[in-house]
């Protein structure tokens, strides 16, 4: 009979004691599995989202101005020089170190238009770019092609157009290829029209107001991207749109440190458990390893016993653990990640990292009470029959 023959019979001898061994390291793997895991879904749901926002860069023109505002009350504000951005300078935006990172660049030219007695915005963009910076759009018609425009939900309801409507600016009969449904966002009130037609149409060839860069986030330094464009763009104020986002990530970092702290709890716990559990399979088994010393099994023996019984327990919790901490995970992530972004893939190097955790609070839970029944007096054992 081998030392693993003697591990496994003793655990089938003593089921109640296995079984609480095993509780109490599948709780605490399963626990860490479900908080890590549950941490790295909602990393990943954010930035999958960010990909899909759209513009996180903007590049606006430089200008003098002073903002009244007071205690959340805007009073206006005075600009004292406002200059534009020349489109043909975005080009410079493709030679920068990181320009393998950037999705699209939209430049785009705004200004007040009067159509009937109403006065609205009126926003020149390339369309084609706004596909990617605007992936939340949906058009009840078509986009415009060189001609046309495309009226927000809002500016269609207040100036009573739909599509296959005209209206005229600056004598210019402009027909309305599609209107947006309703977005929640300023887009709703706006009229979009081809940026060259808008140019032509204000007088101001070459020119743009501003721009917006979609950067794919999860792989760019979005600061120092900010920092590249601001170098090729003098003349240019560039700003990343990163409020929300940097909420959000700190909330979510400092969930991650909660869920370290929690985790190091329970595996404490744990391992509190297996300890108490295997000094008193210990002591109940006084009487059998001193049977074992007095046929010539040496201290080595007896901590390779214990031990392998503290793996074979361990290493089934580690996979339980896992399973469960994954099974969780699956079922609790639609309540911590908006959308449909958030998607909980197997990950094998977590599954072999509970595993292994599992083996090393098992095996150094079991180190002490090992070392204690190796230290038995075989004679003072045999006495206790």
């Amino acid at each position: 009979m081998t030392l693993r023959d003697i591990a496994v019979s003793n655990l089938r001898r003593r089921k109640a004691k296995a079984l609480f061994v095993l509780a109490g390291l599948f709780i605490g793997v399963s626990t860490v599995v479900l908080l890590l895991s549950l941490v790295q879904a909602m990393k990943q749901n954010i930035n999958h989202k960010l990909e899909m926002y759209g513009a996180n860069i903007l590049i606006l023109p430089k200008t003098e101005n002073l903002s009244l505002t007071y205690g959340g009350l805007s009073l206006g504000g005075v600009s004292f020089e406002m200059q534009e951005i020349k489109e043909a300078e975005l080009d410079n935006i493709k030679n920068i170190k990181n320009a393998v990172n950037i999705a699209a660049v939209g430049p785009m030219l705004l200004s007040p238009i009067t159509v009937g007695d109403k006065r609205i915005l009126i926003a020149g963009v390339d369309f084609q770019a706004f596909q990617m910076l605007r992936p939340w759009w949906s058009v009840k018609g078509a986009l415009p092609d060189e001609e046309g425009a495309l009226l927000g939900a809002d500016a269609a309801r207040i100036l009573g157009l739909t599509t296959g409507n005209s209206f005229k600016v600056n004598n210019k009969e402009i027909r309305i290829t599609g209107v947006l449904e309703t977005t929640g966002s300023q887009d709703d009130g706006i009229i979009f029209a081809p940026l060259a037609m808008t140019q032509e149409l204000l007088g101001k060839k070459g020119r743009i107001s501003m721009a917006e860069v979609a950067a794919l986030c999860t792989g760019c330094p979005i600061p120092e991207m900010v920092q590249q464009i601001s170098d090729v763009l003098p003349g240019a104020n560039v700003m990343a749109i990163q409020q929300v986002v940097k909420g959000r990530m700190e909330t979510l970092n400092q969930f991650e440190k909660f869920s370290y702290g929690v985790s190091a709890l329970v595996l404490l716990v744990g391992s509190l458990m297996v300890l108490v559990t295997m000094m008193g399979s210990v002591r109940e088994r006084t009487v059998e390893i001193g049977i074992f010393r007095a046929m010539g099994f040496r201290k080595s023996h007896i901590i390779q016993i214990i031990l392998l019984e503290a793996a074979i327990i361990s290493g089934i919790a580690g996979i339980l653990g896992y399973l469960a901490g994954f099974s969780g995970t699956k079922l609790l992530i639609p309540f911590f990640a908006e959308g449909h972004g958030a998607m909980v893939p197997f990950n094998p190097v977590m599954a072999a990292a509970a595993f292994l955790l599992a083996i090393f609070v098992g095996l150094g839970s079991s180190a002490y009470p090992a070392f204690m029944a190796s230290r038995l007096d075989p004679n003072e054992a045999l006495r206790a029959l």
